[in-house]
Parts: structure tokens; C-alpha cells; sequence
């Protein structure tokens, strides 16, 4: 914080000439190598091994919980800094911003843009009921996700996972389905907690998920899963890299480079890059088709195509190795050897209900429109007092708990 921020300081003044560049470059190359120390020393060893047959260990290097959320920050400040769109903010404030607790952990990542100006509002300085109703609301709602919805299906993906080889046709996409539901009630429900935390501070953070697996086409899925991601990387990788100014061939060039980029950001390992590689050529599929061909789907298959394409590529992003995506895809076009209905020994009275009822809150309003339509009444006391319940009952009281994002 420290470094990035008298760095920023740096880049704010003017005068500085052509050392501005050199400054920029020195300190966003200083974060990242920060990063693949703490992330990507292990995976570059492994790597370095397997060429050269060598037998260096393995260092183990315990990862910094969020560090990756917040190098993406501090970088897109010190760029912001460059192009002269900060402020001359005091460090306080400016560490308030980066390590902003809600959203810290697991995101959104937000800009210095969106909450600089309301660290220094007199009129956040009071409090405010009605945004501790709406945060206290948006908070067990996002609570509820993590704990009832998306605990419940890791039961089955992580059954699932665990012997990828012995599943069946009909097992291995109960199995890839759950890992989709799971991931998105988990990253979502964090999202929301974050967002409600927030605003009981009269602070806003951010949408960062819009009912993703309603989306149309890999383009619309990308505008709105994850979008302050979506956002940092169109911002900062690809219109650096040039964006759609130069060409179709380097168009395509650099929608496939930012999309490896973020795979390997989200994990170091090959799995996460080949996820990468598939979103970046469904990107560039999705743009040539779009640009050359008569041909518009109607919303009913791009949204059957999109989901199915989306939980495909997750079976990358969750298999432990590439094996095990291997075998959880063959068994899901039928080429398994496993026994029908093995993934039924979970026989928790409760889960399969659960896990239901989350596939049909995927299709009704998500938690964003129902803040904007939250309203003190009757109604929503009680939605607030049963999600707090429910959510306070169920927060042990399934094993799975798992903290999905620890690894980003």
C-alpha cells in the first residue's frame, strides 16, 4: 500500500516527462512479480522440472488471502495515475480504498473512481437507516446463497471430483451442472455479502454478477458474470494491447491474449489456461460469426448453447488434474465406465430439495433487481427476518463449506 501509493504519487505530478513511463512500468512490474512469487513460484518449478527432467522441490509458499483481487486494484490505480484521472488523495483514504474490507477478500474489484469520492462525502459520514435495512438484507441474502444453495451442490461436485473416473453418463453431469450452480451461488453470494456489508457503511460497491447463465451469447455471459473482472481486463489488458483498433487479425489476437491472461490470473495451472484459451476462442468464434455470418440464434438455443459451452469449460476450471477433466467429459458424452446413479449414495433428506429449488431461483429475479425493489414493508421484514434465520441456522450445518476463491 505504501509503495503503490506514493508510486501513484509520483505518476500524479506533472513535469515528470518521459521518467513518467519508466515509473509506471517499474511499478507494475514490481506488483506483478510480487504476484507469481506468492502465486505462480510452484507452478513455474513443476513446469521448469518436467522439461528438464531437474528435481528442484517445491517451496510451498503460503498465498496471501485476496492478493490477487488486490495487486488488480493497486495496478489499475497506478495506470489511472499515469493517465492523470486521480486525485490528489490523502493515504488514508487511499488505504481505506484498497483494503476496503466487504470486498477485499473476493472482489468485486472496484475502481478509485467509484469509491474514492464516497470516502470523502460529509453526507456518508452519517448514519443512514435505510441503507443498513438494504445492506442488512442484501447481506443474509448473499449469506443464504453461500451457506443453503451453494454448500448444497458442492456435495455432489465435490462427490463428483473426487472419483471422476467412476462416473456415469447421468452422474457426470449432475456432477458438472452442481460445480456451475456451486461457483456461482458461492462467487455471487460473496458478492452480495459484499455489497450489503458496504452499504450498512453507507458505501455502494459495484454489481459483479447479472443472472450470467441467462446469457444469450459468450459475449452477453461476459457482461455479466464476474464484470468488474470483465471490466479490468477489457480496461487495462486488452485496449492496451489495442483493442479493436488495429485490424481483425490483431483484434482476435488480442482477445485470445487477454482471455489466457485471465485464466492463468485465476490459478496457476494448465487447466485454468486452457479455460482461458476456450472463453478467448468462443470470443473470437462468437465475433466472426457475428461479423460474416446471416445466421441469428434465437434466444431459446443461445442460451442452451452459452450454459452448455460455460459448464463445459468449468470442468477445467475445477479438475484438480487434466485427467480428471478427461474423464469427467468423456462420461458426459457417454464415453464413461462407471455405474449408473453412483452418485446417489448422498442421501442427506434435505440436499436434493435444496439443490432444486436453487435451479429455479437461476430463472427468477436476481438478488440486484431485488434490492432495487426492496421497500420498507411487512414483506420485506419478514423476507429479511427469514433469511436471517435461515441463514444463521444453516451456516454450520453443512459439511462442504468450502471457500472457493482462497486460491485466486
Amino acid at each position: 500500500m505504501v509503495f503503490n501509493f506514493f508510486v501513484g504519487k509520483q505518476l500524479s505530478k506533472k513535469g515528470t516527462g518521459r521518467n513518467r513511463k519508466g515509473i509506471l512500468i517499474a511499478g507494475i512490474v514490481a506488483n506483478v512479480l510480487l504476484l507469481v512469487f506468492f502465486k505462480y513460484t510452484d507452478f513455474l518449478i513443476q513446469n521448469f522440472n518436467a522439461l528438464t527432467s531437474s528435481s528442484l522441490s517445491l517451496l510451498h509458499i503460503v498465498l496471501p488471502l485476496g492478493i490477487s483481487f488486490f495487486t488488480f486494484q493497486q495496478i489499475a490505480y497506478l495506470v489511472d495515475s499515469y493517465h492523470g484521472h486521480t486525485a490528489d488523495y490523502r493515504f488514508l483514504n487511499y488505504g481505506l480504498f484498497v483494503s476496503f474490507f466487504p470486498q477485499l477478500i473476493a472482489g468485486p474489484i472496484v475502481h478509485h473512481s467509484e469509491m474514492m469520492p464516497q470516502f470523502y462525502s460529509e453526507e456518508n459520514m452519517h448514519f443512514r437507516y435505510d441503507n443498513l435495512s438494504k445492506g442488512i438484507f442484501m447481506f443474509f441474502m448473499g449469506l443464504c446463497k453461500k451457506v443453503i444453495l451453494a454448500d448444497s451442490f458442492a456435495l455432489f461436485a465435490n462427490y463428483g471430483y473426487s472419483s471422476p473416473e467412476q462416473l456415469s453418463f447421468l452422474d457426470s453431469w449432475i456432477t458438472s451442472i452442481s460445480y456451475a450452480c456451486q461457483l456461482y451461488y458461492d462467487f455471487s453470494g460473496y458478492t452480495d455479502m459484499a455489497i450489503g456489508a458496504a452499504l450498512m457503511f453507507n458505501i455502494q460497491i459495484p454489481q459483479n454478477f447479472n443472472s450470467p447463465y441467462h446469457a444469450k451469447d459468450i459475449q452477453d455471459f461476459w457482461r455479466r458474470w464476474h464484470i468488474t473482472l470483465s471490466r479490468f481486463l477489457r480496461d487495462y489488458i486488452y485496449i492496451p494491447l489495442g483493442g479493436s483498433r488495429s485490424g481483425e487479425y490483431k483484434t482476435l489476437r488480442n482477445l485470445m491474449i487477454t482471455f489466457l491472461i485471465g485464466g492463468l490470473w485465476h490459478g496457476a495451472g494448465w487447466t485454468f489456461i486452457f479455460w482461458g484459451f476456450l472463453h478467448g476462442f468462443a470470443l473470437i468464434v462468437h465475433r466472426l460469426w457475428t461479423k460474416y455470418s446471416p445466421y441469428r440464434m434465437g434466444n431459446f438455443l443461445g442460451v442452451f448453447i452459452t450454459f452448455n459451452f460455460v459448464n463445459i469449460a468449468w470442468v477445467f476450471f475445477r479438475a484438480e488434474e487434466w485427467s480428471d477433466a478427461i474423464n469427467i467429459l468423456q462420461a458426459m458424452f457417454g464415453f464413461g465406465e462407471g455405474e449408473p446413479f453412483s452418485i446417489s449414495i448422498i442421501t442427506d433428506v434435505y440436499v436434493i430439495p435444496i439443490a432444486l429449488i436453487g435451479i429455479v431461483l437461476l430463472f427468477m429475479k436476481n438478488t440486484h433487481q431485488r434490492l432495487k425493489e426492496f421497500a420498507f414493508d411487512t414483506k420485506h421484514l419478514a423476507l429479511t427476518v427469514s433469511l436471517i434465520i435461515l441463514g444463521l441456522l444453516f451456516v454450520n450445518s453443512i459439511t462442504a463449506n468450502d471457500f472457493l476463491y482462497f486460491d485466486f
